[in-house]
């Protein structure tokens, strides 16, 4: 029997198509009863700013290829026009279940709770009084109508922003007939409006509802035939020629304004907006029917987010949780003495992020650290890393900083950061030119009895207290001479100019990961040829780089058995018999965003297991630069492969990935029910008890 093309476009799912059922995924979280309401709703908000960024910057992406006459054949085969019309028919219906799950479900959920949000026909005589006044207070003051006319054209809409248009009838001051005029509602407005009330329920009213109400107070004189909602999507994906500039962190701030009014991709409508008056908003903002969508609600259920705040009901959110921490790091005042014993591994959420400010506050504070370098990829406002690397700062220690500004819509905040670390005396630096600067790396360099010595946190999620609680991820603390002297080599490349290091332990992209892992999978091919154990296991966000996929199905070819965890989009075909018959692929979508990367391989009974920043994707490969490092305590190695087989056993929130390239939830059947997350908070948050 004949080999089978390997590189056959049926053996590849679309990258947009599979990133569209990942937030169908997420979706279904809102959908599902037994997670608790306010939560629903957040995975609602979420599923539609996933959406948001997907058509800001893969769409958009799209739309330019098409433009310039398209672009290569996905490895699907689909042509960019065929991906265009796919993606429309797949977004429909995905904004169609986004709605359904909204009006059908959670609204009267909510209301039942007494939280409701309020329709114009639901407002007491009380509530429409003071929404009145407060439209007259709060809203008009700030609301500029602009007409429509010769004189007065079609204002420049910013992305993402809520805006109306309004058919009038009548004449204004001054003659002219008045057809049309749009309303623009600033940001400065919140979008979802606490009625005065006491006690954990809250009666919400939406800013568009109170405009769309109260909307002829702005137009005296001037018949109100209709208001509708709309909004525009525009490309967000930044461009900048880093060989044609001198300041980076200046082009970016002038690329940041741009952004706002990027061409337009998407275009939202109230459902009953009339036809004639969408298709003169197609028209003004050179859209199609493909980018049109009609919504039976706000137009950005993502600012209904606001109601989770605003609602004091904690038995409608998810229990709160206290992270654990290593039982050798409880009652230590001295981070450093307790890595000089031995390396010490966290696993955020479940465990605490509080020890990674320790070891920068404590570094900052103490006489005998002479240096720091850091990467920072998304750090937030207000960062307590940010605090006490302008500490050490202050103090007169060398702290150089390595800002990634391009990290796509945390451009603003690295920028403010880094203008921070600068004031500070702090050597900050952008990375390389043509690179995002993506890997995880703390250096701490002090001076000790024996001479200097490097301490190192590597890991997998970035330096963010608040999504350290929120996303899965491992971090490593660890004082051993190679893994130091690979960290400092890499933080000279950085900042420096200075050849490809030759590194001890670590593996960093582009120079060598791509190679590594390919050379990984086709040696567990050889063992499972061989007659030798052969097992790969490996953990990540996504999975789309054909090379490395061709690696997996030849490996799978041999009789590797191969399991992989991807949490979002998924270009590999598994269970496919003759190419991918030993491949599992699933997914787990739950409380916690499923975001460490973890690499395991059997290698003949010589396990060997690997972290790193990087996802299987071909820009993680080639075009950043990620760190891979090894786990080498065996306690270690145990402990992240019983998490990752925890979650090849979740039967309640893991989603196996079908030779179709449907998903399909896993059911529990008669089996022992395995919520993964759940049960990792039970390993993890019992305390002291925990081993490192």
């Amino acid at each position: 029997m004949d080999a089978p093309d390997l590189k056959a476009p049926q053996h590849y799912i679309n990258r947009e198509l599979s990133f569209l059922e990942f937030n169908q995924r997420v979706l279904d979280q809102a959908l599902d009863t037994t997670v608790p309401l306010l939560e629903r709703l957040r995975f609602l908000c979420i599923s539609c700013s996933n959406l948001d960024e997907f058509f800001e910057i893969r769409v958009s992406g799209l739309k330019q290829l098409q433009e310039l006459g398209g672009g290569p054949l996905a490895a699907d085969g689909m042509s960019v026009p065929e991906q265009l019309a796919a993606i429309h028919d797949r977004a429909t219906r995905l904004v169609a279940d986004q709605y359904r799950c909204l009006n059908e479900q959670l609204l009267p959920a909510l209301a039942a709770e007494g939280a409701p949000l309020l329709e114009r026909a639901q407002w007491s005589p009380a509530a429409a009084a003071w929404l009145e006044q407060y439209f007259e207070r709060e809203v008009e003051p700030v609301l500029s109508p602009l007409g429509l006319d010769p004189a007065r054209p079609f204002p420049r809409i910013q992305n993402k922003s809520l805006n109306f248009i309004v058919r009038l009838e009548g004449k204004d001051a001054f003659g002219r007939d008045s057809e049309l005029a749009i309303v623009q509602a600033p940001r400065s407005l919140p979008r979802v409006v606490p009625l005065p009330s006491e006690g954990g329920g809250r009666a919400c009213v939406l800013l568009s509802t109170i405009v769309q109400t109260f909307v002829p107070k702005l137009f005296t004189g001037i018949k109100v035939m209709g208001c509708y909602q709309f909004r525009v999507t525009r490309n967000s994906d930044l461009f900048v020629d880093e060989e044609e500039i001198d300041d980076l962190r200046r082009a970016l701030e002038g690329e940041l304004i741009h952004r706002r009014y990027g061409a337009a991709v998407r275009l939202e409508t109230a459902s009953d907006c009339p036809v004639d008056m969408v298709q003169f908003l197609q028209k003004q903002f050179a859209s199609n029917g493909l980018d049109t969508y009609y919504v039976p609600g706000p137009v950005n259920l993502n600012r209904l987010s606001a109601v989770y705040d605003l609602v004091q009901r904690p038995d409608l959110k998810y229990p709160i949780f206290t992270p654990g921490v290593p039982r050798r790091l409880v009652g230590s005042n001295d981070l450093f003495a307790t890595i000089r014993q031995k390396d010490v591994l966290l696993h955020h959420p479940y465990q605490s992020f509080a020890p990674v400010m320790d070891f920068l506050r404590q570094a900052a504070a103490d006489p005998q650290v002479l240096a720091i370098k850091q990467t920072l990829y998304r750090a937030g406002h207000d960062s307590p890393l940010v605090d006490a690397l302008v500490a050490a700062a202050n103090a007169g220690k060398d702290v150089t900083v390595i800002v990634e500004l391009r990290a796509r819509f945390d451009e603003e905040a690295n920028i403010e950061l880094s203008n921070r670390l600068q004031e500070a005396g702090a050597h900050v630096m952008y990375g390389v030119v043509g690179y995002k600067t993506h890997a995880k790396l703390a250096l701490v360099v002090r001076r000790e009895q024996g001479g200097i010595r490097r301490y190192c946190h590597i890991g997998t999620g970035n330096y963010h207290p608040r999504t350290a609680r929120q996303y899965t991820d491992y971090g490593l603390f660890t004082c051993d001479d190679e893994i130091g002297q690979d960290v400092h080599e890499l933080f000279l490349q950085l900042t420096s100019l200075t050849q490809t290091p030759k590194l001890n332990r670590l593996t960093q992209s582009p120079f060598g990961m791509h190679e590594m892992v390919i050379g990984k999978i086709e040696r567990e091919a050889e063992h499972a040829l061989a007659g030798h154990p052969a097992r790969l296991i490996a953990k990540m966000n996504a999975l789309v780089d054909p090379q490395t996929i061709e690696a997996l199905y030849r490996a799978s070819r041999s009789g590797v058995r191969i399991d992989l965890i991807v949490r979002g989009v998924c270009a590999l075909r598994p269970g496919v018999p003759g190419v991918s018959e030993n491949i599992t692929v699933r997914s787990i979508v739950g409380r916690f965003l499923e975001h460490s990367r973890a690499w395991y391989f059997e290698n003949g009974g010589r396990p060997e297991l690997f972290c790193a920043s990087a996802d299987w994707m071909e820009r993680n490969f080639f075009r950043r630069v990620e760190v891979a490092f090894p786990i080498s305590q065996k306690s270690h190695r145990e402990r992240i492969l019983r998490d990752v087989n925890i979650c090849l056993a979740d039967n309640c929130q893991a989603w196996k990935l079908n030779p179709d390239g449907r998903y399909e939830r896993l059911s529990r059947g008669q089996a022992k029910a395995v919520n993964a997350q759940l049960e990792l908070l039970a390993l993890y948050a019992a305390g002291p008890t925990v081993a490192v």
